[in-house]
């Protein structure tokens, strides 16, 4: 399996399990992925905006901890662990309703106990408006039956 396909089967668990991201980034399209790096983007709603209707810190905030766990995902771990840091830097307004959000996140690394994700956010103009990073323990996600791990990170070699 890619890990685009694999990623996106992640996601869509989150969609049909959770109880926020369904409501809040229903909208949120996977839009490439490869072991280690995912790409999405969001069309700006009414919902994701605050009361200056401009995309709001909660949305931003949410989708860190998404970006994480999903480039966690493009590690091989279906089960993508549990949060025990989230940081986020907000460096302009992420744009108004109508507006197109696109994310890079990255798994930065990946061990037996702890992932540690960062992720980037872009306008359309391709300007870095947030930035966050994401540590999520993974110890027990290793154990989920629905992992690839060995399939999207196959061990080298030795000569």
């Amino acid at each position: 399996m890619t890990a685009l396909r694999f990623v996106k089967s992640v996601w869509e668990s989150f969609r049909a399990t959770s109880g926020l991201e369904p409501r809040l980034l229903d909208g949120l399209r996977v839009t490439a992925a490869r072991p280690g790096v995912v790409n999405f983007e969001l069309d700006v709603k009414k919902e994701h905006t605050n009361r200056l209707n401009i995309l709001h810190g909660g949305t931003i905030a949410s989708m860190v901890d998404l970006g994480g766990s999903l480039a966690v995902a493009s590690r091989g771990l279906f089960a993508t662990g549990v949060s025990t840091d989230l940081n986020v830097t907000y460096l302009s307004s992420g744009g108004k309703i109508g507006d197109k959000v696109l994310a890079e996140a990255s798994c930065d690394k990946f061990g037996k106990t702890l992932a540690f994700t960062s992720i980037q956010f872009r306008n359309e103009k391709n300007e870095l408006f947030a930035r966050g990073s994401h540590t999520k323990y993974i110890a027990l996600a290793h154990k989920d039956p629905q992992n690839i791990v060995e399939e999207l990170n196959p061990k080298k070699e030795s000569k």
